[in-house]
């Protein structure tokens, strides 16, 4: 809008200033002073109310993501609200965020409804003054009544150039506080970059994925929350991550596709520290199901393809036969072609999964990575999509993190991870005779028969 405004108002005024200035002063060229003294009274004003106002925007700016976001949990959390019976406090809570944006707005318009009446005043004090020097020298016979006239006129040309530039500075703060929170948006900078000099991955492309000594810190944090891990997922088995919460199984799994960078160590890809490669040569060799299964709207089709654009329908088929999918595609009318909602509103957290694990399918990478993928699924689905998925990545890297046993039962090699450290390594016998925090969680969800 103020771009706008500005190539209406900001090169425009100035020609009209500038030319009634060049005529005012042929007319009467000692009468100067007072639209120089109307101007600087102008320019004085204007600055007055852009010091006062332009910290009341950035509060206002503020105050406006503020009510947003009271809005947005509000509608986002409506159900829990309604179970806790919070609706008064939630109420409470919206009002108090609207009174203070009100009482805010209502302080910045008020010192902008200031600025006409002042602005009128000076024109007409202006016309005044104008008429009172120049009422003398026409009884002096210095001056013509029409030069006078025609003075006035100029001046009044003049003062509307500076009006004109001043409905620029009522919308000039608010502005200049946007292009900041946008400027700050754009320059920050990029943690995660390209070497100037990438290597390439050695062909054939294995897959084989080695830690080594690896630890990280989130940005600004004082302690590590991985600390030395070291391990090797090879190419045709199933590596597992388990542990309690916070144990650091997701921080792991992410440092692959480099959303982070470790802090110490190094990660290795068929020999090659992914650090040295590009990011989208690493990125393309990787499916990746992240713990919230994400749809994009449009249709299911369109979110498979989002993995590969080319994919058959064939291929796009057998992924939802693998990731358990398909019975509830072809229970819709449209099939395929059957449309998602932005987020996936429109379908439950299971078959959302599903389809996030179809989407990584679709793609035949050879390296599978699965966020706790399966958490929304039943164990009989669970079981029946592990046992497809085996089949279909015999020879793939694949990379599980679970809170449950009996996903991780049958992998090649289970990670038991507490506290951001390895605590356990093997497979599930192996860690049942030799790890005891693997043992707990064990025999916290499953009973010895089943564990047998």
């Amino acid at each position: 809008m103020v771009t706008g405004m500005m190539m209406r108002m900001v090169f425009y005024a100035p020609i009209i200033g500038i030319g009634g200035v060049i005529r005012a002063l042929n007319k009467s060229a000692n009468m100067w002073w007072i639209i120089a003294l109307a101007v600087l009274v102008l320019l004085g004003l204007i600055a007055v109310v852009f010091a006062i106002s332009l910290p009341k925007f950035k509060i206002m700016q503020n105050l406006v993501d503020r009510l947003n976001l009271v809005m947005r949990e509000h509608l986002t959390g409506m159900m829990v609200i309604r179970a806790f019976n919070k609706q008064d406090d939630e109420a409470t809570r919206f009002d108090q965020a609207n009174r203070d944006l009100t009482g805010t707005s209502l302080f910045v318009n008020r010192v902008m409804v200031i600025m006409m009446p002042l602005m009128m005043f000076v024109m007409n004090a202006l016309a005044i003054s104008i008429i009172w020097v120049g009422s003398h020298q026409v009884a002096e016979s210095t001056m013509q009544v029409g030069d006078m006239m025609a003075f006035m006129q100029y001046a009044m040309q003049i003062v509307m150039a500076f009006l004109m530039l001043t409905m620029m500075f009522i919308f000039l703060p608010r502005a200049s506080v946007s292009g900041d929170r946008i400027a700050d948006v754009l320059e920050t900078g990029i943690s995660i970059t390209d070497p100037q000099q990438p290597q390439p991955f050695p062909e054939p492309f294995l897959g084989e994925i080695e830690f080594r000594d690896v630890s990280f810190r989130y940005p600004d944090a004082l302690d590590d929350v991985l600390h030395d891990i070291t391990f090797t997922a090879r190419p045709g088995q199933t590596t597992a991550f388990i542990g309690s919460t916070g144990s650091g199984k997701s921080t792991v799994v992410n440092l692959i596709p480099r959303f982070c960078d470790v802090t110490a160590g190094a990660i290795l890809v068929d020999g090659v520290d992914i650090r040295q490669v590009r990011q989208s040569d690493l990125r393309d060799r990787i499916g990746y199901v992240p713990q919230r299964g994400l749809l994009f709207s449009g249709t299911v089709e369109s979110n498979l393809r989002y993995a590969d654009e080319h994919a058959s329908p064939a291929a796009l088929q057998e992924a939802a036969d693998i990731a358990q999918a398909t019975e509830f595609i072809v229970s819709k009318p449209e099939g395929l072609a059957a449309e998602i909602a932005q987020g996936g509103a429109n379908v439950s957290g299971g078959q959302k999964q599903r389809l996030a694990i179809a989407r990584a399918i679709v793609k035949k990478p050879p390296i599978y990575i699965f966020d706790d993928s399966f958490s929304a699924l039943d164990f009989r689905t669970d079981a029946a999509l592990r046992k497809a998925l085996k089949l279909k990545t015999g020879g793939s890297t694949v990379l599980i993190v679970t809170q449950r046993v009996a996903t991780v039962k049958g992998a090649d090699q289970i990670i038991v991870l507490d506290e951001g450290r390895v605590v356990g390594k093997g497979t599930h016998q192996e860690l049942m005779e030799s790890c005891e925090p693997y043992r707990e969680i064990a025999y916290s969800q499953l009973s010895k028969e089943e564990l047998a």
